[in-house]
């Protein structure tokens, strides 16, 4: 009788060897594809792989472990491409969530695409004086434009909001006391929390009032020597309702000009237009913030200004000046992509008859249901004919949502396409989805799964039903 053992050694010892399956066919024609090094390594790792699997193996279930070289180069070859696959790659968003952080937040209109391609192909005029070839600045791309659209004195940008936060708080209240309201210590996605912020940028924050209402005497209780600045917060990720009241900044800018302390304010999405048009509750416009006398606004580039990650800070030019000159600013500033998708973005709201059509995220908005029914019902009678028996689809009404913290408890009316199979789950369907090239991102409601084709564009429609008819 063989001793114990002898099975695994006999398939370890008949394992193919490193050397001899890279010469394998199928491997090599991949090491001609991808760097022979990246190849190997991959290779080694497959090898060991099945040599460990052959050892935690009990010898009953040893019959189960194919180490044919035939198995072992396909192993190598999906790996290798996997791995050479972008990690950041396009993806369908069937999920109906117009700002979805997960996936990118605000899709880049097409300028903006065009001019982050003509950003990289060589050098460019970053930060350059043109006429003079000395040394430029970089905030000069944008900040014309951000004060034309938005009526403030000055503007820079950095990567984010919540950078801008931090570096204004820093730089006009580190060490000193800033006056909030407490229904105004909002939390923000990822943890984003503006007492923490606070913290970090070295201000001492002094909260006044209670969650669901503040006073003016409450900030006017609060004014000390050692006041720096008030800070005011937009809730945009939340409500509430019922017995709450709030101090606009109209009200809080007479206090501001009394005692000599600037007036900020962080307003989150960003909207430069009236999205009322939409059918939607009104978001505070960055214009109305300047008129209503706030010194300084902080706004996201990426959110309802539709643009990319950013955070934009306008308001009086001796502000914004200091801010410029603190250090932190160098930490946070942009690259040249981010400024020429920026200033591309910004260009379309000097045409407001086009800007509906050429900025994705109110083209998304603007879709009529009708519009949304008729590239559902296209879509149903396509993926009827490509997709397997097994399939069953429905047009629905739904509701979308802006998402990223924007019209929080708002629902876009919308029409949708559910999916079952009768022989997957809807989670299984969900991550099938997942898995495909590209990616499909759907939602899960009612045990059934959810295609929202308002965040679904016509030219994705082809896409979406081959990845259905690829199922198996």
């Amino acid at each position: 009788m063989a001793g114990k053992g002898s099975k695994k050694k006999e398939l370890l010892n008949s394992l193919i060897s490193t050397t001899k399956l890279l010469n394998y066919p199928k491997i090599k024609e991949l090491t001609s594809e991808y760097a022979s090094h990246f190849v190997k390594e991959i290779t080694k790792s497959e090898l060991q792989k099945v040599r460990e699997a052959i050892l935690d193996t009990i010898d009953d279930n040893l019959d189960n472990i194919d180490i044919s070289p035939e198995r072992l180069a396909v192993l190598v070859d999906i790996r290798v491409r996997a791995e050479y696959r972008p990690s950041v790659r396009p993806a369908i968003n069937a999920a109906g969530i117009i700002l979805h952080t997960a996936l990118g937040r605000a899709p880049l209109a097409d300028e903006a695409q065009e001019e982050i391609a003509n950003a990289i192909k060589n050098y460019c005029t970053l930060a350059i004086d043109v006429p003079t070839g000395k040394r430029g600045d970089r905030y000069n791309h944008v900040e014309d434009l951000l004060i034309y659209l938005t009526g403030a004195e000055a503007a820079c940008v950095v990567n984010n909001n919540a950078g801008a936060v931090l570096l204004v708080l820093n730089t006009l209240a580190e060490g000193k006391e800033v006056i909030i309201s407490r229904g105004q210590l909002v939390e923000i996605g990822g943890a984003f929390r503006i007492p923490d912020v606070m913290r970090r940028s070295g201000a001492m924050m002094i909260e006044i009032g209670t969650t669901n209402r503040t006073h003016l005497y409450d900030y006017e209780d609060a004014v000390t020597e050692e006041t720096s600045m008030i800070q005011h917060v937009h809730h945009s990720n939340y409500r509430i309702t019922g017995f709450t009241g709030e101090v606009p900044i109209e009200e809080l800018k007479p206090l501001c000009v009394k005692h000599d302390i600037p007036l900020v304010e962080d307003i989150g999405s960003g909207c430069l237009i009236d999205l009322t048009q939409f059918g939607l509750p009104y978001e505070p416009l960055v214009q109305d913030s300047i008129k209503a006398g706030a010194d300084v606004i902080t706004f996201s580039g990426d959110k309802m200004l539709g643009g990319p990650q950013s955070g934009i800070i306008v308001g009086k030019k001796k502000y914004i000046d200091l801010i410029k000159k603190n250090p932190l600013c160098r930490a946070m500033r942009n690259d040249k992509l981010t400024y020429a998708a920026l200033e591309a973005t910004l260009k379309l709201y000097l045409d407001r008859a086009t800007l509906m059509e050429k900025l994705p995220i109110f083209r998304y908005l603007s879709l009529t249901k009708e519009t949304l029914r008729k590239r559902a019902q296209s879509f149903v009678r396509k993926a009827r004919d490509a997709a397997g028996k097994e399939f069953e689809f429905s047009i629905i009404d739904s509701e979308s949502q802006m998402g990223s913290g924007s019209l929080p408890a708002k629902f876009i009316p919308t029409t949708a396409v559910t999916v079952r199979n009768s022989n997957m789950s809807p989670d299984e369907i969900g991550k099938k989805l997942r898995l495909s090239d590209p990616p499909v991102f759907a939602r899960i409601e009612n045990d059934r799964v959810v295609l929202d084709f308002r965040t679904v564009s016509p030219k994705e429609i082809p896409e979406l039903i081959s990845v259905l008819s690829q199922f198996y």
